[in-house]
């Protein structure tokens, strides 16, 4: 599978999600197509931002389309379509880094390009004047390899994603309780370790 898959699909790009998995659960290619390019680039950052491979990357999103597509006839339409596809996509990302750990490799971010706003503010507010945007990026990119991957998931969903706890807790199946705590936890983490980069 690869994005936009299927051309000529201009009269589905206006659907809402609900529209276009009637139109797929009716045989609609061109709906399909819609809709995995619709959430692909969410989907794809935060992968990459889970799994710091770029073919792990690669693979995870291909296999959370295919599950889904395969899958639309379970999907209830009380649920929200974006929570429920990310749901599935940290279930796949957990099961790769846990296959990762298995084979003792060791995770890698240096493929990350960029984060957004909402990640760098809260925890490196005081850095900005000491680093440059890049050089920031760069170390946060380094802490984010360090935290052990529910303190990564839990704060890439809040601050990359910028969902609410609830949202969260739909997608992970964790308390939002829990998740608070694992997003307090994983600032904590990071503070040191960004210090220690500015420091270095």
């Amino acid at each position: 599978m690869t994005r936009r898959m299927i051309g000529g699909y201009s009269n589905c790009i206006d659907m809402t999600d609900g529209h276009l998995i009637a139109q797929i659960r009716a045989g609609d290619g061109n709906a399909a197509a819609v809709l995995v390019d619709r959430y692909y680039d969410a989907c794809w950052t935060y992968a990459l931002r889970m799994t710091g491979d770029r073919a792990d990357t690669e693979d995870v999103v291909q296999e959370t389309f295919l599950r889904a597509l395969r899958a639309l006839d379970r999907y209830e339409e009380r649920q929200r379509f974006q929570a429920w596809l990310f749901s599935i996509l940290t279930n796949r990302c957990r099961t790769r880094l846990v296959q990762r750990r298995r084979a003792h490799k060791q995770v890698n971010v240096d493929g990350l390009s960029s984060y957004p706003d909402a990640l760098v503010t809260e925890p490196v507010e005081a850095m900005e004047d000491d680093l440059s945007r890049e050089a920031l990026a760069d170390a946060l990119q380094n802490a984010l390899s360090q935290l052990g991957p529910r303190y990564r998931e839990a704060f890439l969903l809040k601050h990359a994603e910028g969902l609410e706890y609830t949202q969260m807790a739909e997608i992970t199946g964790v308390s939002v309780s829990a998740l608070k705590m694992r997003v307090k936890r994983a600032r904590e983490i990071l503070r040191p370790l960004l210090e220690k980069d500015r420091h270095a």
